[in-house]
């Protein structure tokens, strides 16, 4: 498949009369998607702000992040199985605006949702930080049940998102970039002497509210499969998680996963990236052993020399990641993994529920237990009555004054283990 992301920069966002593009500058008028979202009938009311980096504003509670795309010249259309006709993605040419973001909020739903600051400290330890925010509050009528709030504000980014992606049907682009991975036999015999290699994408998957999307299904029912890596660019896979914020893969995570552009950029020079292979996380242990076994089986199939494996979320699906792991090394495969660590706020305590000698190339995306504190800012889009239950807060966390202390896992990506952080650590 060969992709071609059309690159539209937005340097800002500001609301008017119409919703268009124009020089850079993305104009909105709120009505146009207020309508779209009021049409389902869970959500009674929703709001929009803009949120710029450097500003003294606080998002919360995060839901999910989003980047706006849409497909110009093809049956295809970007989130399929959700936004569109289930058709595959990854090929053709695609818009993507550049520069900003869709962040989703509205009341908490799974107690795990985050916090974004776009100034201060916190703001060194998320990416939309940086990132020029629209930010979509959508509230649900009472009585709405969880997965159903959850649903119908997922859905609603989504539609939001599309609708903005649209609006760049007749724009030029400042950047093309192409990325291309041929069937499997045409790639190796392109590369013959370049170590072949793959990626192994675990997607959170691991009851109610931990939810993961592959063209539209839920990752639980899936079992490992195979993905061209252009899939994933254009919205094949979107975040439905109320986990964790600081390692939660968001749908903005998924579109630029930073594992998939860093293996296409040593792509013919020094490697041949062959695919990428989707598994699920498992609650119970014989899900766990069919999902790596079929994991381990698709890694030896394509024949490749290593592979690089991510995780999302901790504790239980890091026996999924630790099997993941053991099962391909077993096969001749050399492995490299990427996590996260909840290792105690001194950093003394063990950093994953599982392990094996056979992990010993692990790439870390920091401490999740790390404790921040936070200054008051001076505009709060969302609310701050769920500091203290958000995961990473406590009962004080918010305090009157109005700073908050928080573990770094209150932080939207503050640990994210596909490697979209400025975290880590080293072995001396």
């Amino acid at each position: 498949m060969k992709l071609e992301l059309r690159n539209i920069m937005i340097n800002d966002i500001v609301f008017g009369e119409c919703s268009k593009i124009q020089n850079n500058q993305l104009m909105i008028n709120p009505k146009d998607l207020e309508s779209i979202v009021l049409e389902d009938e869970h959500i009674a009311e929703v709001k929009f702000d803009i949120a710029k980096p450097g500003e003294s504003t606080r998002i919360t509670p995060v839901k999910d992040v989003l980047e706006p795309r849409f497909k110009i010249d093809s049956e295809s259309q970007v989130f399929p199985g959700v936004a569109s006709k289930v058709k595959t993605v990854g090929e053709g040419k695609t818009n993507v605006l550049k520069g900003m973001a869709l962040v989703t909020s509205g009341r908490i739903v799974g107690f795990q949702e985050g916090i974004i600051d776009m100034s201060g400290p916190g703001a060194e330890y998320t990416p939309f930080s940086k990132t020029i925010n629209l930010v979509m509050s959508a509230y649900c009528h009472e009585g709405v049940k969880p997965h159903e709030h959850e649903k119908a504000v997922r859905l609603a980014g989504i539609k939001v998102a599309k609708f903005l992606g649209e609006l760049s049907i007749d724009v030029e682009p400042n950047e093309i970039q192409v990325f291309e991975t041929l069937p499997l036999l045409q790639g190796i015999q392109k590369y013959p002497d370049l170590p072949k290699v793959a990626y192994v994408q675990m997607l959170q998957s691991q009851g109610l509210l931990h939810d993961t999307y592959v063209y539209g299904v839920d990752a639980k029912t899936i079992v490992p499969t195979l993905l061209y890596p252009t899939e994933l660019m254009d919205g094949a896979i979107i975040s439905g998680n109320c986990v964790s914020a600081c390692d939660k893969n968001t749908t903005y995570h998924h579109q630029n996963n930073c594992v998939v552009h860093d293996l296409y950029e040593k792509h013919g020079k020094e490697i041949n990236f062959v695919g990428v292979v989707i598994t699920n996380e498992n609650v119970y242990l014989a899900d766990k052993e069919r999902s790596s076994d079929w994991t381990a089986k698709l890694v030896e199939y394509l024949g490749v020399d290593g592979v690089i494996i991510s995780q999302e979320g901790f504790g239980n699906p890091d026996t999924d990641l630790i099997m993941n792991c053991k099962k391909i090394e077993e096969k001749g495969i050399d492995t490299v993994i990427i996590t996260d660590e909840y290792a105690g706020r001194d950093g003394a305590s063990q950093s994953l529920a599982d392990a094996d000698p056979k992990a010993n190339a692990v790439v870390t995306g920091g401490n999740a237990n790390e404790v921040i504190k936070l200054p008051p800012m001076d505009k709060v889009i969302g609310h701050l009555e769920y500091v203290d239950k958000i995961a990473g807060g406590f009962n004080g966390s918010l305090e009157e004054n109005g700073w908050i202390t928080v573990e770094l896992q209150a932080i939207i990506g503050a640990t994210n283990e596909l490697g979209f952080n400025h975290l880590s650590a080293k072995e001396y």
